[in-house]
């Protein structure tokens, strides 16, 4: 059958990506955790140092407590799509939330920050209906290390060539050369970008970003957007944990993020003006039909985000902050190179081959630590690395084991 020439290449593809030392799919299944949050392989206990959980928060008595106090109200699922059975308070006491975190007018949450990605490009950068006054005489300028939901979201708007750019990873002079050479050649132009870039842990100048948006916004008809998604910032970086835009001292226009990463929970959402967050309700598709996260996963998020706007919440971001400072000086001792210089959770360790990246992950995991090697096309050839990502949860104990078990196991794989 004409149908198994396509398995055969499914097959050879399959192989291919097995050769090259990138496998993704052969992933390691947790049964349960230990007192101390370590997971459970097999009936082996392993330091967790691939998670972005970053202040711990998934295992907090509050957080847990929300999410059953939350599933005991409304139920285990929401039902159905919110415009067809209605809205659960939860979803909007999780909104308020994050509105009011991030000082905005309003939010809106989705089932995760990737569907939001899709939503909001998709939405600001075209109408979803034929009769949509949202036209798609648009600009789109993209950050050339742009997340892979935002990738998708400008893909899917199906722009045409002439309307996307890509500027220079976290280089602003060059952002402001492509605005400057398509002054007055669009209505309008969305300038998207990552706060933390998740492969490195690099931080983007929210308020650069912004004062060159502020600079040519009246070069155009409809002016400039800024949308930046800071998913692996907010909850875990700047001093009060707003991510990115605090870090920075600036203030995009809308700022789109996860419950699932600092806050310990799971969804996206986003936060803006009013007028914005009313378009993108009546507009996003993947908020329209699609079901928002369970009620207990928003009982969750909700009570996570008042943590971190809190004193628990500031005690927990120092400890991170401490602990990032020890990671850094005691790998820098023992002979390893970061790929950056990076003061985020994300510590990246370069490697600079697949083989070898996966080797020493396959070593600490033998040692009893749970790491994520990178490699080609997540990051550039040769600069394979191991993301390491650290945690409030983690003591000086667990890193110094993780030093530890870090250099022998890479003496073993040659790399030191």
């Amino acid at each position: 059958m004409p149908k198994e020439n396509f398995y055969g290449l499914l097959e050879k593809e399959i192989e291919r990506i097995d050769e090259s030392k990138t496998t993704k799919r052969d992933e390691k299944v947790i049964s349960g955790f230990t007192p101390e949050h370590r997971a459970i392989i097999d009936g082996k206990e392993y330091l967790i140092f691939n998670s972005n959980d970053y202040l711990g928060l998934r295992h907090n008595p509050t957080v847990k407590k929300g999410e059953a106090e939350a599933s005991e109200t409304y139920g285990a699922g929401p039902g159905a799509v919110r415009f067809i059975s209605g809205t659960m308070k939860i979803h909007k006491d999780l909104e308020d939330t994050a509105a009011k975190f991030h000082s905005r007018e309003d939010a809106m949450a989705f089932s995760s920050a990737f569907a939001a990605n899709l939503a909001v490009l998709h939405c600001i950068l075209k109408g979803q209906s034929r009769n949509s006054l949202v036209d798609k005489d648009v600009l789109v300028i993209s950050d050339e290390l742009n997340h892979r939901s935002i990738i998708d979201g400008i893909r899917v708007a199906g722009l045409d060539k002439p309307n996307k750019a890509i500027f220079k990873h976290m280089d602003y002079d060059d952002l402001e050369r492509v605005l400057e050479e398509n002054k007055g050649k669009f209505k309008r132009v969305l300038i998207v970008s990552d706060g933390i870039f998740s492969m490195l842990g690099e931080a983007g100048d929210i308020g650069r970003i912004q004062a060159a948006a502020d600079k040519y916004d009246s070069e155009f008809e409809e002016g400039i957007i800024t949308v930046i998604d800071d998913s692996h910032g907010v909850g875990c970086y700047g001093a009060s944990g707003r991510g990115c835009e605090e870090a920075t001292n600036g203030k995009c226009d809308v700022i789109l993020a996860t419950f699932g990463k600092g806050f310990g929970s799971d969804g996206g959402y986003i936060a803006g003006d009013k007028k914005m967050i009313d378009y993108l309700r009546e507009s996003a598709a993947t908020y329209i039909y699609s079901n928002p996260v369970s009620p207990g996963t928003a009982g969750a998020a909700n009570a996570s985000m008042k943590i971190v706007d809190s004193a628990e919440g500031t005690e927990l971001l120092s400890k991170l902050e401490s602990n990032i400072e020890y990671f850094k000086t005691k790998m820098k001792e023992t002979g390893f190179e970061f790929a950056v210089d990076s003061d985020h959770a994300i510590q990246p360790l370069l490697i600079g081959d697949a083989a070898k990246s996966r080797e020493l992950t396959d070593n600490l995991f033998e040692e009893g630590i749970l790491v994520t090697n990178i490699s080609f096309p997540v990051v550039q050839r040769g600069r394979d690395e191991i993301r390491v990502q650290l945690s409030a949860a983690h003591s000086k104990e667990d890193i110094d084991e993780f030093v530890e078990k870090a250099t022998r196991a890479a003496k073993k794989a040659g790399i030191l």
